[in-house]
């Protein structure tokens, strides 16, 4: 069980706000079995506390022509402070780039990229991922089929 000061009430809202964050107030409150102005005081607070950073709605990535997942593996030629912090503000203003994560192994950082089709990413590859600072290598990974795909965290109720 998670030891975050929250209660079964709190993770009960967390876990039906994950599944609908357009849910009325009126509704959450039927659902935990609390008053409308005790759950919107438990929401303000979740997401004061930072809990809940933010709402937004999931697209569908086929319908608006970025159907193309890439992974990218990307190592560093060099691994200074500097080079990091030249990387990651060249891939935050990058909106092919959807994810970019440090991690530890045989390369430096994981991309998850999404584009209309291998031609694009070709050309995305050849004008931007290649003249991005301090790449010395990659290696790409292009998904033939998505079979689970969910940003949920299980939170063990």
């Amino acid at each position: 069980m998670l030891d975050l000061d929250l209660d079964r009430i709190d993770l009960r809202l967390l876990k039906i706000l994950q599944e609908d964050g357009r849910i009325t107030n009126l509704k959450l409150a039927e659902m935990v079995a609390l008053s409308p102005t005790a759950v919107l005081a438990r929401v303000q607070r979740l997401t004061r506390d930072g809990f809940i950073q933010g709402y937004e709605a999931r697209l569908d990535p086929h319908k608006l022509g970025r159907g193309l997942t890439v992974f990218v593996e990307i190592l560093l030629d060099r691994t200074t402070p500097n080079v990091f912090d030249q990387f990651k503000a060249a891939v935050q203003v990058r909106d092919e780039i959807m994810e970019c994560h440090m991690v530890a192994g045989g390369f430096d950082y994981l991309l998850k990229t999404r584009m209309a089709d291998m031609a694009a990413y070709r050309d995305f590859a050849g004008t931007v991922l290649w003249q991005l600072p301090g790449v010395r290598e990659t290696r790409t990974y292009a998904v033939m089929e998505e079979i689970k795909s969910s940003a949920r965290l299980p939170l063990g109720i």
